[in-house]
């Protein structure tokens, strides 16, 4: 893969190695089905946030195996399309609400955040959840959100924050990839989602989402490496090593307040 530094990926790279990492079976026994700090808990409390209806239509921006979109979809009973940027997670997804009897409300397309492939105004609202840190082009993807909304549509993000600095052996190119190297701080994005033309609304801060998460890795990397030892579980493509290290840098970082996980409400004008 052609990568121009590991702090600056080359973008198309690192959205195709993005994309990959979360189709994996690894990223699935780390992470869980949510992919996200915490889960669907936090999924719903942004629906409510957003104020969802059954009338609404919804758009879920990287939405990986459907599993937000689907519990919206069945907890609000809005409408709900589904964009990401992985194949398999597309096909996935459209597998699970076909499963779930779904996909009378819930769809999924392949799309770039940077580009969506929908017409202006398409939306009532909008979510994306622990993805917009990992978008190259932050301010272009903002601004594709505003262009789908209509006037008074309403947006809402849950993602990773960080101080200035990262702890060092934070910003390489795996801390890319697990969403965590362009993490930006809180104010940079409100600033981003203001300059797209968004009133900012709600913001809370969930450290204790984002230590559940990384805890729940640590115990699981426990884990896989004991059975992986004993033969019992094979996980292809996974460099305990550094996965283990990135994680306890990640704890430590955590508790020190250097990195953390907010949730932002906004409206379209």
């Amino acid at each position: 893969m052609n990568w121009r530094t590991a702090a600056h990926p080359d973008p198309p790279a690192l959205k195709q190695c993005c994309a990959r990492l979360y189709e994996s079976e690894a990223a699935r026994w780390l992470l869980g089905d949510s992919f996200h700090p915490g889960g669907l808990a936090l999924t719903e409390r942004l629906g409510c946030e957003l104020g969802l209806s059954a009338s609404d239509r919804v758009l879920d921006v990287a939405s990986g195996r459907g599993t937000s979109a689907l519990h919206l979809a069945a907890r609000f009973g809005c409408q709900v399309l589904g964009v990401d940027y992985g194949e398999a997670n597309v096909a996935a997804a459209r597998a699970e609400a076909g499963r779930r009897g779904l996909d009378d409300r819930v769809r999924f397309h392949l799309g770039d955040a940077e580009s969506l492939p929908f017409e202006r105004g398409a939306f009532d609202a909008l979510v994306c959840e622990c993805a917009f840190c990992t978008f190259p082009d932050k301010p272009r993807a903002a601004r594709e959100f505003a262009r789908v909304l209509r006037p008074g549509g309403r947006i809402g993000l849950t993602d990773l924050t960080r101080r200035e600095q990262l702890p060092q052996g934070l910003a390489g190119l795996i801390a890319w990839v697990a969403c965590i190297a362009d993490a930006q701080p809180l104010d940079r994005y409100l600033g981003e989602l203001s300059a797209a033309g968004f009133s900012i609304g709600t913001t809370e801060s969930h450290p204790e989402a984002l230590r559940e998460l990384v805890q729940q890795v640590r115990s699981r990397l426990l884990a896989a490496e004991v059975l992986q030892g004993l033969k019992k579980v094979e996980i292809p493509g996974v460099d305990f090593a550094s996965v283990r290290s990135m994680a306890r840098l990640a704890a430590e970082a955590i508790e020190d307040g250097a990195l953390g996980y907010a949730l932002i409400t906004g409206a379209k004008p």
